[in-house]
């Protein structure tokens, strides 16, 4: 595997190909709900069955006969009906509980963690994390790295344990060998069209309208190269996977659309915004 990243644990369920992917177009109207969470029983559907990288709790290896509900970045299970009053939420600064390597973790990878987590804390912060991460070739903005912490603790601390360490590890694993199937003239960049075949195979189907902002926003020229790097794309598919996530959360009719309270919009785009 290219970026020297050590072999993630056998069945380990982060990249591989969706089942199908989500789709633009919201359900006819009349048409009866699904008969599973998220499942691919009309055409029309929004969104598909979700894709394995997305399919399990973060920071563990995804059992092969047990259903997950939990949400994205380890959120808890998705509830059916309204949002709840704003107290409900909890806090995007709340505290990260300790955590321990998941078992069969690859010793390199526990080894990585130690090396950052130099005060032995049992957490590292987001330079610590840029550094462990570049050791494996790997360079990546703060801000990139702040949204993976985001996205892998759905908290805004800036600080992750062994738990999600792992998690991040394996997931940037793949989404490389994502990016690198994708770019094929090996140009270290992907144009617009190979960004829409990436995503796809992500699970996620998006227009051109919104395709065309994502290559605006995440190419380092403002867009006259219509194109993105390794780090920008993964900055990319972090967004588009927390925004669809939270957003899956609270289309429980599976219609492709949500009712969001002031609050519940501002917690669920601000922290894409700040990171």
């Amino acid at each position: 595997m290219s970026g020297g990243y050590p072999q993630h644990p056998p069945g380990y369920g982060y990249g591989s190909p969706p089942a199908q992917p989500y789709t633009a177009a919201p359900y006819t109207a009349g048409a009866p709900p699904p008969t599973q969470p998220y499942g691919a029983p009309y055409a029309a559907a929004p969104y598909g069955a979700p894709s394995a990288p997305y399919s399990a709790p973060l920071g563990e290896k995804p059992p092969k006969d047990k259903h997950q509900a939990h949400g994205v970045g380890g959120a808890p299970p998705v509830h059916s009906g309204s949002y709840p009053p704003a107290g409900g939420y909890a806090s995007p600064f709340a505290s990260l509980l300790p955590s321990a390597f998941p078992p069969g973790t690859d010793p390199n990878v526990v080894a990585c963690f130690q090396m950052a987590d130099q005060d032995g804390s049992g957490f590292i912060d987001d330079k610590e994390l840029q550094r462990a991460l570049s050791s494996y070739n790997q360079s990546f903005s703060l801000r990139t790295v702040r949204l993976l912490m985001y996205l892998f603790t759905n908290t805004n601390t800036r600080k992750i344990g062994p738990k999600e360490f792992t998690s991040v590890f394996y997931s940037l694993q793949n989404w490389r060998a994502i990016f690198e199937r994708f770019d094929r003239d090996r140009s270290g960049k992907i144009d617009a069209n190979e960004l829409r075949e990436a995503l796809l195979s992500l699970g996620f189907s998006v227009s051109s309208v919104v395709l065309d902002l994502l290559v605006s926003k995440f190419d380092k020229t403002g867009g006259k190269n219509k194109a993105i790097e390794y780090d920008n794309f993964i900055e990319c598919c972090l967004t588009v996977k927390g925004l669809t996530e939270k957003f899956k959360e609270k289309d429980t009719m599976y219609s492709g659309n949500a009712t969001f309270t002031y609050e519940a919009f501002m917690l669920t785009v601000l922290p894409f915004l700040i990171a």
